[in-house]
């Protein structure tokens, strides 16, 4: 099931149910695409109508940013916000008790290379048959080494709109898989970052907390993060 919120369909489910469909479709005939979308993705839609008509096509789209959580409860739709971090964990961690080979494209060469490690340490018997930072200039080339290895998830960590591109790209060229665009998990899984304590995490202020480390964000939530909420109201008294 899903509700629309600002032109986009939103799955409704729990984060277990998330879970579970995301397992479907890596078994599935096709390659998936899993959109854990923000309030900033909704802007950026507005401008580019090729990224708007990227997240209606993915066979997911859930609600990541609280922002997004709050404007849906302000429509009137009390729907699990499913952090895209946890998602993506708990996604290598079915993986690697199903024996899913794995891959993970994006962020820098020192980044995904510390994170592999920790992940494979953490994640008994979680198995990524292919990594590569996101420096390249060649998509081709990295979708045809994918080819080769054959992995069934697919996380691409290149920040959006650059990594739902390169995955809706990719569905017309790789081997059937669900790719899941992950942003910046990967510096938290390097340990370059350090996530927000969990009592963030439950009231989901994790983005607070994120920006108290990093002023510079202030520039990315405001004045993104109230015109969403603004839009999302005046939707839903236009309807």
């Amino acid at each position: 099931m899903s509700v629309e919120l600002l032109g986009f369909n939103i799955d409704t489910y729990s984060f277990d149910e998330a879970i579970c469909k995301a397992k479907e479709l890596i078994d599935g005939q096709k390659v998936s695409q899993v959109v854990t979308i923000n309030p900033e993705m909704f802007e950026y839609s507005s401008k580019d109508n090729e990224f708007s008509n990227i997240v209606k096509e993915a066979e997911m789209v859930i609600p990541d940013g609280v922002g997004v959580k709050i404007a849906l409860k302000l429509n009137g739709h009390n729907v699990a916000r499913i952090p895209g971090i946890d998602f993506a964990y708990r996604l290598l961690e079915e993986a690697a008790i199903n024996n899913i080979p794995v891959a993970i494209v994006g962020t820098k060469e020192e980044i995904i290379t510390k994170a592999v490690a920790n992940l494979t340490k953490q994640i008994n018997g979680l198995n990524i048959v292919y990594y590569h930072n996101g420096y390249f200039s060649d998509d081709n080339e990295i979708y045809n080494a994918l080819n080769s290895k054959s992995p069934k998830l697919i996380l691409a960590a290149m920040g959006s709109p650059r990594q739902e591109k390169f995955i809706y790209n990719a569905k017309k060229l790789l081997k059937p898989a669900l790719m899941v665009g992950i942003g910046g998990s990967l510096d938290v899984w390097s340990g370059e970052v350090k996530r927000a304590p969990k009592i963030f995490q439950v009231l989901g202020l994790e983005w607070l907390y994120r920006t108290a480390c990093q002023p510079e964000r202030i520039k990315r939530i405001f004045p993104t993060l109230p015109l969403f909420i603004l839009k999302s109201m005046r939707d839903r008294y236009v309807k």
